[in-house]
């Protein structure tokens, strides 16, 4: 942003830093303690505590038995958990209890030292992370690549489901996960119908239950699907399978404790290591995503996608999350967990979302759930103990297979970290976690190092001209190769250099340099640019775009104060502009990084004696002016135009009048004045051929008489001047959408309502159960206004192909349809999905469109620009996974973890 906004500090500059006992936080601190408070239960807490302890005992039952633990161990890990790591850990509404990432681990060591030394494992565990935490090293354990995290997470999923499938077909898992696949095809031969069609039950409630339409489904889902699916299995397997094999919980009196560890040290000590690193990775991965979690539903982006009433308070604001005395609450929780023979514990991501999604609001909740289930272990052994094993068993190996998480693996194969994620699983499934992880920070290792020596030199010669492509890092390793190609070209020659890489070191820096300054020296023209074709004028420090469009806009209104003496502000940045923008004056040599830099400094300058008007508060500038308004500010703008903006463009207008217009895009908008088209597609003069309108409606053919200049405007740009896409731009806030929203019978039928007409089909789409939601990547849109701009978009795109002209062209496949959404307040562009796009996908989804990348191309370049340094990548879509809007009140949490709210129906 524009430095004119100046900054007031409330202190001196000779104030100390405030004490860690004053109860200010500093920056990137964990929160002060509240002091005085005490434990407070509201009746938001006692509900999702109730929720949650209904999911936490099957999942509970479920990985004891895929440990082959003993079941009650399951039990007291939960109340344990919710208890202990509730009252001290630094999630409030984190929930910890067994752990599936431990699922495999804690199985091998209780086949190799027996349970009672298992527990011991726990307890030295548990002290290593009171350590650790009091070290304040729980930071440093997130510094783990993300690729291993996600890959040891979904090996050890995958390790999960293969041995739950054995006692899902009412056998027995192996030692190891390689051993239960190839164990597989001869279970599948001698395999009774009972277990498998009980398993097979299971699932299919739990994938169904969330599904479930209408207003009965909307009330029945407030059951966790977890729940409600160990407990339809255990009613059906109780009339049609009396025989099949079921919980068993042994008298409390034979529990077994721990005993002092028997056995090699160094193997001891790395079962110790190996429990303290899922663990702790495990917890510390959920507490980030509940502080996500947090902050969305704080933020308003809950469930229920429409406002809330005005009497309705809004959610409570949790304290984000102490990672440290997270780490020592979940140490001190193991320690006892293991004193008390319970399985390790840790944070868990399916009972922490569906606290938060409950509506929990402090640690009560977590504490209450504990308390339930250690009620229910004391109290409800009879009613547990008709649960069948393939139940649970079915139940645990979901989860396994909700570990192998798409939108990971997307994530990962975008960074280009899949060999890493990949080796992590592989190793994580045949050797086990710890060489797994070993293994996987081996192979990122060597991707890192093979990336940096990397580096690929081409030169092709394109009629007296070199073109120069250095694609990989541009490091010492590479210099010799580096100067040997450049010194193997003409000298005095002309060159285009690309650099396809995001970093150089001093050594390759030198030698491009001197290189450059040898062939101008001796006539020839040397252009730097990145891979989209935009040249480099300046160090990526100067400016965190690729290009400039917005630097004489952001001061627009600078014109408005009157001329003084001297150089005013937005003058001296209308100098450093133009010598940053303006065409070389000398044609045999290129501007060089230097010179941009300063350009910019002077802009920089200029802005920081400046308001927060734009008007100089330096002394002796005299009072503020109030702003010129109507036929005066038109004038003062035109004035600035001509003076500013006018030199700089006249060449290209001027071709352009030579020419004629040659648009590649049709660009349909709101004619709401926020909305600078321009601007937010980096486009100049001939670029788009634009259609703006109220509510960026599309009118079918067809319609009545009156809306003819959208078609005709349609029908120009696509039969005469050829262009080669639409788009459909809708925005935040739209003021059409707001009057379409409160449409009623006796509206008055005038100008407006007659042409809002159009938008009608969007609100009957967004209302109606045929048809897709159209979603936001990465959050819930804000309210049902936002929804309905979204779901606009997409309908006036199926108002285009209603258009003659357009199926035509779209069937020569020699037209592309786009959808766009802007956000004003965020400044932030989301595309429309490319199959929704076309009319062919199913998900209409807006990706948010990232920051100008000059080494990555966009595959939706909505803009075709006659400027040789505008870029028209716009980044990579996708960056989150979706989510589903709901419109009706809010369910229960998704207690599967698929971590998706199902839509429901009015």
């Amino acid at each position: 942003m524009s430095a004119c906004v100046r900054i007031r500090h409330d202190h001196t500059a000779h104030s100390s830093p405030p004490s860690r006992a004053s109860g200010i936080k500093r920056p990137h601190s964990p929160p002060p303690p509240r002091r005085g408070g005490r434990f407070r239960i509201a009746g938001a807490d006692l509900s999702a505590s109730i929720t949650v302890f209904l999911i936490a005992v099957p999942m509970s039952l479920g990985l004891a038995v895929a440990m082959d633990a003993p079941l009650e161990a399951g039990l007291i890990s939960a109340a344990v958990g919710g208890i202990v790591a509730g009252l001290l850990g630094g999630t409030p509404l984190q929930v910890s209890g067994p752990s599936a990432g431990l699922t495999v681990v804690t199985a091998e060591l209780i086949q190799i030292y027996g349970w009672r030394t298992t527990c011991a494992i726990t307890i030295g565990a548990g002290l290593l992370q009171i350590l650790l935490g009091s070290l304040r090293a729980a930071r440093g354990a997130l510094a783990v690549s993300p690729a291993i995290v996600h890959g040891t997470l979904a090996g050890i999923g995958v390790a999960i489901a293969l041995a739950q499938l054995h006692i899902v077909l009412g056998a027995s898992p192996q030692s190891s996960a390689a051993a239960n696949a190839l164990a597989l095809p001869e279970q599948l031969g001698r395999t009774s119908p009972a277990a498998p069609l009980i398993g097979a039950l299971t699932i299919s409630v739990l994938v169904v239950w969330p599904r479930l339409p209408g207003r009965i489904g909307r009330a029945v889902r407030r059951l966790p699907a977890a729940l409600a699916s160990v407990a339809i299995a255990t009613a059906v397997a109780a009339v049609a399978a009396p025989g099949i094999a079921r919980v068993d919980l042994p008298s409390w009196r034979s529990h077994a404790l721990p005993e002092l560890p028997q056995g090699p040290v160094l193997a001891l000590a790395t079962a110790v290591l190996t429990v303290l690193l899922v663990a702790s990775l495990e917890s510390l991965l959920a507490a980030v995503a509940v502080d996500k979690l947090t902050a969305d539903r704080a933020g308003g982006r809950t469930a229920d996608s429409s406002p809330p009433a005005p009497d309705v308070p809004a959610a409570p604001r949790v304290q984000r999350s102490d990672l440290d005395r997270e780490l020592r609450g979940q140490g001190i929780a193991n320690v006892l967990a293991g004193l008390l023979g319970g399985l390790p514990v840790s944070g868990g991501a399916v009972r922490s979302s569906a606290n938060v999604r409950a509506g929990a609001t402090g640690r009560a909740a977590t504490v209450l759930h504990g308390v339930w289930v250690l009620l229910a272990a004391g109290l409800l052994v009879t009613a547990l103990e008709w649960i069948p094993l393939a139940a649970l068993a079915a139940l645990v190996m979901v989860v396994g297979f909700q570990m192998v998480n798409y939108a990971h693996i997307r994530n990962v194969h975008k960074h280009r970290e899949f060999l890493v994620y990949g080796a992590t699983i592989t190793g994580v499934v045949l050797f086990g976690v710890l060489e797994g992880v070993a293994i996987g920070i081996a192979v990122a290792v060597a991707v890192a190092l093979h990336r940096l020596a990397r580096t690929r030199i081409t030169v092709t010669d394109q009629g007296g001209q070199h073109l120069v492509v250095v694609r990989g890092q541009l490091t010492f390793l590479a210099v010799p190769r580096l100067s040997r190609t450049l010194g193997q070209l003409p000298r005095g020659g002309d060159a285009v250099v690309e650099l396809d890489g995001f970093f150089m070191d001093h050594a390759a820096y030198e030698t491009i340099q001197d290189w450059s300054d040898a062939q101008t020296a001796q006539g020839g023209r040397v252009v730097f640019t990145g891979r989209s074709g935009g040249r480099i004028a300046e160090p990526a420090s100067a400016a965190h775009s690729c290009c400039r469009p917005w630097t004489p806009w952001r001061n627009h209104h600078c014109h408005d104060r009157p001329d003084r003496p001297g150089q005013p502000a937005d003058a001296r940045r209308a100098a450093a502009t133009r010598a940053a923008f303006a065409p070389d004056e000398n044609p045999g040599a290129d501007r060089g990084p230097a010179d941009s830099a300063g350009a910019e400094a002077d802009a920089r300058a200029a802005d920081a004696t400046a308001g927060p008007t734009g008007r100089s508060d330096t002394p002796g500038d005299g009072a503020a002016v109030p702003r010129r308004t109507g036929a005066h500010r038109l004038a003062s703008g035109l004035s600035s135009f001509q003076r500013n903006t006018a030199p700089l463009v006249r060449d290209e207008l001027a071709r352009l009048a030579r020419e004629g217009q040659r648009p590649s895009q049709l660009f349909i908008t709101c004619a709401d004045s926020r909305l600078v088209t321009s601007m937010i597609t980096a486009s100049g003069p001939g670029d788009l051929f634009t259609v703006r309108n109220v509510g960026n409606l599309v009118p079918p053919p067809g319609s009545e008489a009156g809306d003819d200049s959208v078609g005709a405007a349609i029908e120009y740009a696509v039969d005469v001047l050829k262009v080669e896409s639409i788009t459909v731009c809708g925005h935040s806030g739209c003021g059409a959408m707001q009057a379409l929203m409160g449409t009623r019978p006796d509206t008055p039928r005038t100008s407006l309502w007659r042409w809002l007409r159009h938008g009608l089909p969007s609100l009957e789409r967004m209302t109606s159960r045929h048809h897709a939601w159209a979603r936001i990547s990465g959050r819930l849109p804000a309210d049902e206004v936002e929804q309905l701009c979204l779901t606009n978009v997409v309908q006036q795109l199926d108002h285009l192909r209603a258009h003659e002209s357009v199926a035509r062209r779209l069937a020569e496949g020699a037209l592309q349809l786009h959808g766009m959404y802007f956000h004003v307040g965020e400044a932030q562009a989301y595309l429309l999905a490319e199959g929704a796009s076309a009319g062919s996908g199913v998900d209409e989804v807006f990706d948010r469109v990232g920051p100008c990348d000059p080494n990555h191309a966009h595959p939706y370049d909505i803009t075709n620009l006659s400027d040789p340094t505008s870029l028209t990548a716009l980044g990579d879509p996708g960056d989150h996974a979706a989510v589903s809007v709901p419109t009706g009140a809010a369910g229960p949490a998704d207690p599967t973890g698929s971590g998706e709210l199902e839509r429901t129906s009015a």
